[in-house]
């Protein structure tokens, strides 16, 4: 008999669902038992989602959970003792203590204390990046230095010392025949955490200084249509190769041919947009911030929110003096499947592949 898992995920977004996807397949030697919610109401989402699943959760006992971090894994084994000895490992694909806050976010800590005590109720907390592991960390130590008393000690290092770095994997594209190396893409989210503004000031600021170059400008938007992206198609228009949520094997095809791949964001946890990009051949120009020191070398990273350095860097690109494309080898499938395997085997989640036949013997 297979071992039996349960995998939570109380927000399917793009990047949470391609790793649920990738994880159920990859190990399909198990028998997995999937809940998931549409990614949209954040609010409601990462308080609501016990209650939504109150009468859902399937009657036989598993032998592991392994949940997002958007679940609230504390609320949802209060609701059902029969849990409370199931082991259980959170995965954070984001943390809000390193969230930068929107116009429209309400001011209030339920969704850090949700995390908070998620990631208290884990037997194992694994993170995507080690910004990621450090922010939340360091987040919840300045939270807690804040309450004014009956504080327990060393709350974060106790969830440090169950914690662990495992990034999602990619699945790499081939690189086309020939390349367009004055292509620059934009594979992002037009949303304030991406900083659009920022990318479109700067290509303005490039095309102002005579610089030859091409627009892909890809990734979600909503119908309302972001000032940045009117700015670009209203300014820059006979640049712009395409303007589009693209269909995946379009979107593939235009990255394989690209030449540079920009990130301007205020908020990346791991930034699979811009791995997917690399491993295309696309170079990566990154702030010089938040997760992408630990993927990027120096010569891919310019200050982060600096609009002329980044306009400067990418004019000195186009001049023909642009590093070689970065190496990602290590966020690859193949590199990393072996470590989801040990960590999801590991005795500490007593998840293996005998556990099945010894329970029933």
């Amino acid at each position: 008999m297979k071992s039996k898992a349960w995998l939570l995920s109380a927000y399917r977004a793009k990047s949470h669902a391609a790793w649920a996807d990738w994880l159920t397949a990859t190990f399909g030697k198990f028998d997995w038992q999937r809940l998931e919610l549409p990614g949209r109401h954040f609010a409601w989402r990462i308080r609501g989602n016990p209650l939504s699943w109150l009468d859902m959760l399937p009657t036989e006992k598993p032998d592991l959970i392994i949940a997002t971090s958007m679940v609230d894994l504390a609320t949802l084994k209060g609701l059902h003792p029969r849990l409370s000895g199931v082991r259980t490992v959170l995965y954070f694909h984001e943390n809000q203590f390193a969230y930068p806050r929107g116009k429209k976010q309400l001011k209030t800590l339920e969704p850090k204390m949700v995390q908070l005590y998620g990631a208290l109720a884990a037997d194992r907390v694994l993170f995507n990046s080690e910004y990621n592991r450090t922010s939340f960390l360091k987040g919840v130590r300045r939270l807690l230095d804040r309450m004014p008393d009956h504080v327990p000690p060393k709350v974060g290092d106790r969830i440090a010392a169950k914690s662990d770095v495992l990034p999602v994997p990619i699945r790499p594209i081939m690189p086309a025949g020939t390349r367009d190396p004055r292509l620059i893409v934009w594979n992002h989210r037009w949303e304030y955490d991406k900083a659009p503004d920022l990318f479109a000031d700067a290509m303005i600021a490039l095309a102002d200084r005579g610089v030859d170059f091409g627009l892909a400008l890809l990734g979600q938007r909503h119908e309302q249509i972001p000032e940045a992206l009117t700015r670009l198609r209203e300014t820059l228009a006979d640049r712009i190769v395409a303007d589009d949520r693209l269909p995946l094997n379009e979107y593939r095809a235009l990255l394989a041919r690209a030449g540079i791949v920009i990130s301007t964001s205020k908020h990346e946890f791991q930034g699979i947009s811009m791995l997917e990009a690399a491993s295309a051949g696309c170079i990566p120009l990154v702030p010089d911030a938040l997760c992408y020191p630990e993927i990027y070398p120096a010569e891919y990273r310019y200050p982060a929110d600096d609009r002329d350095a980044l306009a400067d860097r990418l004019a000195d690109w186009l001049a023909g003096n642009a590093p070689d494309p970065a190496n990602v080898d290590a966020w690859y499938e193949e590199r990393l499947e072996p470590a989801w395997r040990a960590k999801l085997m590991d005795e500490k989640t007593r998840f293996h592949e005998e556990m099945g036949r010894s329970r029933d013997a």
